[in-house]
């Protein structure tokens, strides 16, 4: 008696839990149950509409079939491409950030201001130049007296006076002061900064007063040749395979409404480990529409053919034998919806091809398709 106690006490326990799970959710099982009936009421609609119809064709006195209203497309033999679709952005091709010949030094005056088309060659910026000026001052002193003693020296080693030594050393020194020239007035053409590259001046941040070396970004010049630009993306790493140099593809620029053809130029072969993507590039012809950093559609096309069957992926449906569509066809003066077993390829957009079980001039039920059975009496009027 105390075994079957405490035994009871568990199975009431359990009874009373359960009890309280079912009165905790009782919508939840009503939706469930419901959805269950609608179910068994959509089957039983359908097998009592086709035995209605199997029906009349067998009993001359029943009830005549009615015939459902469908829409229907003739299948006809189209190019069908399939495409890769990414996010890519313009990026220019050359882009420069100008940098002085020689050390750099205090800015004096900037020629140039941002957004400003500028041409190889043209001067930017003009540096302090006092001390290369003092330099050559002061060499053109010492030149001034190294050619003077060499003109007295030549002229009394005419005269056979003084020693062939005396001459040479002065010649030296008129040729050593000569090269230090040099390099002081090329010291001096450091202090004009001039562009590398034809272009537009994309930023311009530097100031008279500061001192300006190239080595900081954040404080110069920054030139974009916007005539040589090129659009960027990231490809997935499961499409190595199907991506390479040459390839077609499309570039949509939706902020300005245009769409242009391109090649593929560079397609990278190095996976990137944080994105396990690969970089692709492609040439832009010259257009004032396009700007750097620009957000465009890339589609890349990696597969074509050039005659092929599509229907729309709406109508394609499935049963226990795989994927089929509804198909009208003309059977002794009357159409009927017949079930057409196909084997699908590529899916691009709204349209799939259809490689097997499906040919031009067949009428594909586009609309209506959902609740037909194989062998409905169907109308299109």
């Amino acid at each position: 008696m105390q075994k079957i106690f405490p035994v009871f006490i568990a199975m009431i326990a359990v009874t009373l839990t359960a009890s309280s799970c079912k009165e905790k959710d009782p919508l939840k099982a009503k939706k469930e149950e419901l959805a269950k009936l609608k179910t068994k009421q959509s089957d039983l609609n359908k097998n009592i509409t086709k035995l209605e119809g199997e029906i009349a064709r067998l009993d001359p006195n029943a009830v005549p079939e009615k015939p459902k209203l469908v829409s229907i497309d003739t299948v006809t033999n189209k190019p069908f491409s399939h495409f890769i679709e990414l996010q890519g952005r313009v990026d220019a091709e050359n882009i420069a950030y100008v940098t002085p010949r020689g050390g750099g030094g205090q800015v004096k005056a900037v020629y140039v201001k941002k957004g400003e088309r500028v041409s190889k060659g043209q001067l930017l910026l003009k540096l302090d130049d006092a001390v290369a000026r003092k330099q050559i001052a002061q060499l053109q002193t010492q030149l001034d007296y190294a050619q003077n003693l060499y003109e007295r020296r030549n002229n009394l080693w005419k005269e056979n006076i003084g020693t062939e030594v005396e001459l040479i050393t002065a010649k030296n020194n008129v040729e050593q002061v000569q090269r230090q020239m040099e390099l002081a007035k090329e010291q001096l053409g450091f202090s004009n900064v001039y562009a590398d590259m034809n272009g537009v001046a994309e930023e311009v941040t530097i100031r008279v007063g500061e001192l300006f070396t190239g080595g900081n970004p954040a404080s110069g010049i920054k030139l974009v040749n916007t005539g040589d630009l090129k659009v960027t993306a990231q490809v997935p790493e499961n499409y190595l395979g199907r991506v390479k140099q040459g390839d077609n593809l499309l570039v949509v620029f939706p902020d300005v409404n245009k769409t242009i053809n391109a090649r593929i130029t560079l397609a990278g072969q190095l996976i990137d480990v944080n994105s396990r993507s690969f970089y692709i590039e492609a040439r832009l012809p010259n257009d004032k529409a396009f700007k750097p950093n620009q957000v465009a559609l890339v589609k890349i096309q990696d597969y074509s053919v050039a005659q092929a069957v599509t229907a729309p992926v709406n109508t394609l449906q499935t049963d226990d034998k795989g994927k089929f569509l509804l198909v009208a066809v003309n059977e002794a003066g009357k159409w009927r919806a017949k079930k057409r077993q196909v084997q699908q390829g590529e899916l691009y957009g709204d349209r799939i091809e259809i490689k097997e079980g499906l040919k031009a001039g067949d009428l594909i039920i586009t609309d209506g398709y959902q609740s037909l059975y194989d062998g409905q009496l169907i109308t299109t009027k």
